[in-house]
């Protein structure tokens, strides 16, 4: 440990001249420009802060440790101390001025940082900032040299003090203009490749349908080969075969390996899509493997590829694959290989913010197992089989940041069974995961691979909701449609084919029927039509979803919606919602205790017809109950057509009320919205999930957030979000 320089700190001028030294001392260093105004205005910051709070202080300018070395910087002052500290540390304090930042600002001016206070002692605060790499070694002869500089040297003037800061801000101002311009250049070109993603959306959607008004046998073409997904992959393989062909012009070395990483990637998304078709054909029940000879090196080369424009975003993540050495070829579906580890590798990469994500494969026996492992936030022992359910996401602090469905790990699984492996998965909380995969070295399978489909399930009907006929053969629609429709006041029943809606309609009416146009085996316009012919089934509301843009013929025939897939779940709630109820007097009872309560959720249904709340005029009648007791006798008597029941009231808690109205016949129907500011223990909330349509809480960080969340609560419920005739109560 070297001193370099102590200064006393009893005048104002001091902690300028504190300033002048920390740059001159960072600058001799060999710390840069921008470093030396950190280490400048970290030390300046809390030399005003014992001058101005405790009237003087000593400041301490050293240079410690061997390898590497770091500037260490100890300001010590015999005041009061800081009472307060903690919150001061957490960002939670604000001071008369209302900034209050200067300590947790320093603190992440400086690589390390710590600070003491005792209350009637004083406070000492260290910070150290490591000496860059690219620096000279500093010997004890070179410390001692830059100590008598800083003595002879002493302070400049205060006001080439502020010229220099002057001169900072400057320099700071012009690099964020020039970030500022990059990144209007960035989103300049965006936009442009938005505007041609969506002309050529627009031109595929058109081809789309005139192919498919041609003849029958193209329409149950499009009907399989999920129009979502094929038309923008043949036209990634289309323009990439041209761009491959030289049509317009020479490709440069690197340009023609981005082009064939593109289009290789495109191959294997069709491939993938064209699996999931085959195990959405209802009578075949197959899928097909196609086993090439082909060698893990060539593999791993082609997915590194592939992979590396994902990290463009976060550089803090290395993705590293190591060579394999040694290994004979496979003989095995190598697009299905590759699309497990695809799924596994993107995974790793969205859920590690920093550090790696490593490939590697080893032999065992006749198989190789693949390994793929990160650094990322790890899973909890109870998720690790849950993971490989459809439609499964674990909640994490970066579930917000990502996207996904939840079927690439539940895929992969299928197919590495399919090619006679296994997958598995290792895990440890804020460590890492890895995931493995074992995969023989020769597919020994004879012929195509059954499928087995699960059996349906007996009809149960409900008799507190609405009963929905879904003419739709797509399994992942259906799977989409069961989520949408889950604690909602409606009973999807799945109809594949016209056969099933024709049973289905022995054993129940449905309220609504959802009509895709195009099946497997045939279209449903006739089917359409002679609903809306028959006199017993014409009043029932149907809503046609489907790829086809053909919403006047869909109207001719007698449509009473009609949507272009895919279909947002509030948009299709509240269409069902409006067909379904014929009630011209919607009842909302709000149970709680608190008037504030009470004045926000009218305030929001006022906000769903665009009029206040000194008009009177909604859709809604609401009433309302200050207690548990009232709330009930007012069920009973008004039967309304939901209830917002808070959990913490002082006669009656919310879950006995929520049980003696779901043990009474004549209210247990009517749906329930949680709204309440309790933090819910695990086991409440999963007694209320099963009773109730929705769980809101009063702390939403804005009006616009509540709004949204009750008016998702009510679509839920069954209410119709239309202005109205209705008297408020």
């Amino acid at each position: 440990m070297t001193n370099l320089l102590t200064i006393e700190i009893r005048f104002e001028q001091d902690v300028v001249m504190t300033r002048q030294q920390a740059r001159q001392i960072a600058q001799a260093l060999g710390f840069d420009s921008q470093d030396q105004t950190r280490i400048a205005t970290a030390v300046s910051e809390i030399a005003r802060n014992a001058f101005q709070y405790t009237r003087g202080g000593k400041i301490e300018f050293r240079v410690e440790g061997e390898l590497p070395q770091s500037l260490v910087v100890c300001i010590r002052d015999q005041g009061p101390g800081i009472a307060n500290l903690k919150s001061i540390l957490d960002g939670q304090y604000k001071s008369k001025t209302g900034m209050g930042l200067g300590i947790i600002g320093t603190k992440r001016l400086m690589d390390r940082f710590h600070i003491a206070s005792t209350p009637g002692q004083g406070t000492e605060v260290l910070m150290e900032k490591t000496l860059p790499k690219r620096a000279p070694i500093l010997t004890a002869k070179r410390l001692a040299q830059i100590a008598d500089e800083l003595a002879m040297r002493g302070s400049q003037n205060p006001f080439e003090e502020i010229q220099q800061q002057n001169q900072e801000l400057l320099r700071t101002l012009a690099e964020l203009e020039k970030r500022q311009a990059e990144l209007a250049q960035v989103n300049r070109e965006l936009e442009d490749t938005n505007r041609g993603v969506v002309a050529l959306y627009a031109e595929l959607d058109e081809k789309a349908v005139s192919l498919q008004r041609a003849n029958e046998l193209k329409t149950r073409f499009l009907s399989n080969m999920s129009h979502e997904f094929r038309t923008p992959l043949n036209s990634i393989m289309s323009l990439s075969r041209l761009l491959l062909d030289r049509m317009d012009g020479e490709l440069t070395p690197d340009q023609e390996q981005q082009v064939t990483f593109i289009r290789q990637s495109a191959e294997g998304l069709s491939e993938l899509v064209n699996d999931l078709l085959d195990l959405a054909k209802v009578e075949a029940g197959k899928i097909v493997v196609h086993p090439n000879a082909f060698e893990v090196s060539e593999l791993f080369a082609t997915l590194r590829g592939m992979l590396r424009p994902l990290l463009s975003d976060n550089s803090s993540i290395s993705l590293v694959f190591e060579e394999p050495v040694g290994f004979p070829p496979l003989c095995t579906d190598e697009g299905k290989v590759a699309q497990i580890l695809r799924n596994f590798i993107s995974n790793a990469l969205k859920y590690t913010e920093r550090g790696e994500v490593r490939i590697r494969a080893e032999l065992d026996k006749n198989a190789v197992v693949f390994s793929v492992a990160d650094t990322g936030i790890g899973i909890a022992p109870e998720d690790t089989e849950r993971i490989f359910e459809e439609f499964i996401q674990v909640n994490s602090h970066l579930q917000k940041r990502v996207k996904g469905t939840g079927l690439g790990l539940p895929l992969s699984r299928k197919l590495a069974e399919l090619l006679g492996g296994s997958v598995s998965i290792k895990s440890l909380q804020g460590v890492g995961s890895t995931f493995f995969a074992t995969i023989p070295l020769i597919y020994r399978g004879e012929g195509d691979i059954e499928e087995v489909s699960e059996p349906d399930a007996p009809l149960q009907l409900d008799a507190t909701r609405y009963p929905v006929l879904v003419v739709e053969d797509n399994p992942e629609t259906l799977f989409i449609y069961e989520k949408y429709f889950a604690g909602s006041s409606y009973q999807i029943f799945p109809a594949r084919s016209l056969k099933q809606v024709k049973q289905a309609f022995q054993m129940f009416e449905p309220r609504a029927v959802l009509l895709d146009i195009l099946l497997e085996e045939q279209n449903t316009w006739d089917f359409l039509s002679e609903m809306k012919g028959n006199a017993a089934t014409r009043d029932i509301p149907i809503v046609v979803i489907t790829v086809i843009d053909n919403e006047k013929k869909a109207r001719a025939l007698g449509a009473d919606a009609f949507f272009v897939k895919p279909v947002e779940r509030l948009s299709l709630l509240e269409k069902l919602n409006t067909l379904v109820k014929q009630e011209h007097l919607q009842k909302v009872l709000i149970i709680d205790d608190d008037p504030a309560s009470h004045y926000l959720l009218k305030q929001y249904l006022a906000d769903f017809t665009g009029r206040s709340t000194r008009e009177k005029c909604f859709n809604f009648k609401i009433i309302e109950a200050t207690s548990g007791d009232e709330g009930i006798r007012h069920a009973r008597l008004e039967n309304p057509s939901c209830i917002f029941l808070d959990l913490v009231m002082p006669d009656m808690s919310g879950f006995e009320v929520l049980e003696q109205m779901k043990a009474d016949p004549a209210t247990k129907n009517i749906p329930v919205i949680i709204n309440t500011s309790k933090l819910l223990e695990p086991e409440e909330r999963s007694i209320l999930v099963e009773s109730t349509v929705a769980i809101l809480s009063k702390e939403n960080s804005s009006r616009e957030e509540a709004i949204a969340l009750v008016r998702e609560a009510l679509l839920l419920a069954g209410l119709v979000l239309e202005p109205g005739e209705a008297a408020h109560v």
